[in-house]
C-alpha cells in the first residue's frame, strides 16, 4: 500500500501510518460507544417495528444497491469533470477503477483520508502531477459541500410542511447554512490573487490551501466546466437520495417521502463526516434518528434506516477489492473516446 502514497512526501507518509495505530482503535470505540447510547436512549425498544423480510422489501434492497452503485459511477464521471476543468484528460474507465480503489479502502480499512491518498496516489502515477491530481481530489470533495445543503434547502423549499418540526428543522438548516458560509469564505479567501501569490512554493499545510487555489482558478478560467461539475455533483447526491429513498421503502418508513429524504439525507451525510467514529457508524444513525423524530418515525426504524445506508456502501465498496490489488498500474494517458468535449 506504500506505493499507493507517492503523492506525499516520505515524512507525511510515515506520519499518516503512525497515527492510524492511535486513531483507528479510538474511532472504532467511539462508533460502537455511538451506537450503544442510541440504542440505550430508546425507550422501550420494539424490534416489531422493523418489516419481516419479503420478495418486496429483496427488490428494495435490490433497488438501493443498484442506485448506490450508479452512484459511484457518477461520482467518477464528477471527478472526470474535475479534471477536464483542470486540463487534464483521464479515460473514465481508469477514474472508476480508481476511484472504487478508494472506496473500499475508506470503507473497509478504518480511515476515510486512505481512500483519498491511494486516489491521488494512484492518479498522479498516470498524469505525473501531483499536484494537479491533489487539486482534482479536493475540488471532486468540494463540490459535495456546495450540493448537499442546497439539495437541504431546496427540500424544505418544495415541503413547506418540514419547516415546523422543531430541531428536526433547526439542526439541518443551521448544518447546511454553516456549511455553505465556511465554504464561501474558502473561496473568497483562496481565490484571492493576492493571497494566491503568497501560498506559491509553500509546504505542509498550505499547500494544500495551495491546491484549492489553482483550482479556484482553473474553474474560473473554464466556467462550461465548473458548471457541469456542479450538475454531476448533483447527479450523484440525487442518486445517492434514490438509493435511500428504496432503503425507506424496503423498511416500510411510511412517513418518509422524497422532499424528506431532500431536507434530511444531506445534512446526515454531511455530519457523518466528522471524525467521530468508522465510517460516520454512530453518528450517521443518532443523527437520523433525531430528523426522522419530528416525522414521528419510531427510533427502531430510523437506526435501521442508518445501518442499512451503511450497508448499501459497504456493498458497492466491495467491487474496489480486486481494482484496489489489480488495478494500480500506470494507464495510457490517450484520450478516452468517452471523455465529452469541453
Amino acid at each position: 500500500m506504500n506505493s499507493e502514497l507517492n503523492a506525499l512526501t516520505d515524512s507525511e507518509v510515515t506520519r499518516w501510518w503512525k497515527s492510524k495505530y492511535i486513531t483507528v482503535p479510538l474511532r472504532i470505540g467511539l462508533s460502537v460507544a455511538l451506537l450503544l447510547v442510541v440504542i440505550w436512549s430508546m425507550d422501550d425498544i420494539d424490534w416489531d417495528e422493523l418489516p419481516d423480510w419479503n420478495s418486496e422489501t429483496a427488490l428494495w434492497t435490490i433497488g438501493a444497491i443498484v442506485f448506490t452503485l450508479t452512484g459511484f459511477v457518477l461520482g467518477a464521471i464528477r471527478w472526470q469533470r474535475v479534471l477536464i476543468a483542470l486540463d487534464v484528460r483521464q479515460p473514465l474507465r481508469r477514474l472508476f477503477s480508481h476511484y472504487m480503489a478508494g472506496q473500499f479502502v475508506s470503507n473497509f480499512l478504518p480511515t476515510t483520508v486512505g481512500g483519498d491518498v491511494v486516489r491521488v496516489g494512484r492518479l498522479t502515477r498516470d498524469t505525473d502531477d501531483g499536484p494537479i491530481s491533489f487539486t482534482s481530489v479536493v475540488f471532486e470533495r468540494l463540490s459535495g459541500w456546495l450540493v448537499l445543503p442546497l439539495i437541504t434547502f431546496i427540500g424544505f423549499a418544495i415541503n413547506p410542511g418540514l419547516t415546523g418540526l422543531g430541531k428536526s428543522t433547526k439542526i439541518p438548516l443551521i448544518v447546511g447554512f454553516i456549511t455553505l458560509l465556511g465554504l464561501g469564505l474558502v473561496i473568497l479567501l483562496l481565490g484571492n490573487a493576492r493571497i494566491g501569490k503568497g501560498l506559491r512554493n509553500r509546504k505542509g499545510v498550505l499547500r494544500y490551501a495551495n491546491a484549492i487555489h489553482l483550482g479556484i482558478d482553473r474553474l474560473r478560467d473554464h466556467p462550461k466546466a465548473a458548471r457541469e461539475v456542479v450538475l454531476s455533483a448533483f447527479a450523484y447526491q440525487f442518486m445517492l437520495l434514490l438509493a435511500a429513498g428504496c432503503a425507506v421503502e424496503a423498511l416500510g418508513i411510511d412517513q418518509v417521502g422524497l422532499t424528506a429524504l431532500m431536507a434530511f439525507i444531506p445534512a446526515v451525510l454531511i455530519i457523518q463526516v466528522l471524525p467521530l467514529g468508522i465510517g460516520g457508524l454512530g453518528v450517521r444513525e443518532g443523527t437520523l434518528v433525531v430528523f426522522l423524530s419530528g416525522l414521528n418515525v419510531p427510533s427502531e426504524q430510523a437506526l435501521a434506516l442508518g445501518l442499512a445506508i451503511y450497508a448499501m456502501t459497504l456493498i458497492g465498496s466491495m467491487i474496489g477489492f480486486p481494482l484496489l490489488i489489480f488495478g494500480g498500474r500506470k494507464g495510457s494517458n490517450e484520450e478516452d473516446p468517452s471523455i465529452a468535449e469541453t
